[in-house]
């Protein structure tokens, strides 16, 4: 099977950083050609620094990476044979060329259309999940996909050997919190109660190391310190030692997920990873109107919480309600942190769990073999 993987950036990274773990997913372990087609190379190139963002075509990981912009007006040949793949897979909504559905539509054996969907916990994503959409005029199916966590879904992205790779790092650091400082990862929206966190965090006494990420996370720390633009850090808060971050390649990020005590992430991407990390976790969710988001929030709580005693799950509850909203009340975080044993107990546990299942590619795989 050959595939074509489209991915339009909307904003951000979390597109195309879940688009590319697929694409080299997809070609390094299923043996399968995938072109990647990208509108924006550049959102790619900090994820993956090998690659070049102003190549047409470029082979990286056995995944041919294709400039979207103006491919289909001067540099694709709809007659030639490999001009659409077996699989044609439209990430998370972006509509397809024109002239790519038309010759979809004309080859012998119409190719399997996946619309991969965002990640979500709902339970109507799994009644939704594998449902056809005969195209209105052309004789084209497209399928939906949906990530999840059950095993009507399509499962969440995890490399074959990304586990092992946490363990044999993980078996090399020290478990014992006392003598050194708490190590936390922060990587969320701007309007996240930062100001909130961080007293709370400091009224804790408790030495605490916080690796920021990039970005928004920086910008609206230093709005806060009063940092200049210029400044790289360490900054400090109390008892908080602050560290600015460099952006990270996806391999480096994983590390640093692996390493911290507490993974603060945000999106779909980076919250998928937090959970492989077997490390508790606050993610913050990319709002949407009508508060729509914090129904998705609710759904995974329902599910990460059931295995947690009734009061580490209503301090997990409490936290991240309180952080994807407007003020952290004081009181939330020694609440939380009270449950600490078992919070690290079962975020190890929920991904020994989840792990038990078949990953994102290996489903999409056995779904589309019947199609082809």
């Amino acid at each position: 099977m050959r595939f074509d993987l489209f991915c339009r950036v909307i904003d951000n990274y979390g597109d195309i950083g879940v688009c590319w773990r697929l694409a080299r997913q997809l070609a390094e372990e299923h043996r399968t050609p995938v072109r990647l087609w990208v509108d924006d190379l550049r959102s790619l190139q900090p994820l993956l620094p090998a690659s070049d963002p102003a190549s047409r075509a470029q082979l990286l990981h056995g995944v041919e990476i294709r400039q979207w912009a103006d491919e289909f007006t001067s540099h694709w040949d709809a007659a030639a044979p490999d001009a659409v793949g077996d699989v044609v897979i439209e990430a998370f909504a972006c509509e397809l060329p024109p002239a790519f559905v038309a010759a979809m539509a004309k080859r012998s054996r119409p190719p399997a259309w996946i619309n991969l969907e965002y990640l979500s916990a709902e339970s109507w994503t799994e009644d939704c999940h594998g449902l056809a959409s005969p195209h209105p005029s052309l004789a084209l199916t497209k399928h939906f996909f949906f990530p999840g966590f059950g095993e009507r879904s399509g499962g969440l992205l995890r490399e074959g050997n990304l586990l092992a790779r946490r363990d044999a790092m993980q078996a090399g650091l020290s478990e014992d919190a006392h003598g050194r400082p708490l190590e936390i990862s922060l990587f969320c929206y701007e309007h996240a109660p930062l100001s909130d966190w961080l007293q709370a965090l400091a009224a804790a006494g408790q030495p605490t190391r916080i690796h920021v990420a990039a970005g928004k996370p920086q910008t609206a720390l230093r709005t806060l310190l009063g940092k200049a633009a210029d400044d790289p850090g360490p900054w400090s808060w109390g008892p908080l030692e602050l560290i600015p971050l460099p952006f990270l390649a996806q391999a480096d990020y994983d590390a640093l997920l692996w390493r911290c005590d507490l993974n603060c992430i945000r999106g779909e991407d980076s919250f998928v990873r937090a959970q492989w990390a077997a490390r508790p976790l606050l993610w913050h969710i990319y709002a949407q109107a009508e508060n729509a988001h914090l129904d998705k929030l609710t759904a995974f709580l329902d599910r990460y919480t059931a295995g947690l005693s009734p009061a580490a799950a209503a301090a997990t509850r409490a936290l991240h309600l309180a952080w994807n909203g407007e003020q952290l009340p004081c009181e939330i975080w020694p609440d939380y942190l009270q449950h600490w044993p078992e919070l690290r107990e079962h975020a190890r546990k929920w991904a020994a769990d989840l792990s038990q299942k078949d990953d994102l590619a290996t489903r999409l795989v056995k779904f589309v073999a019947g199609k082809v």
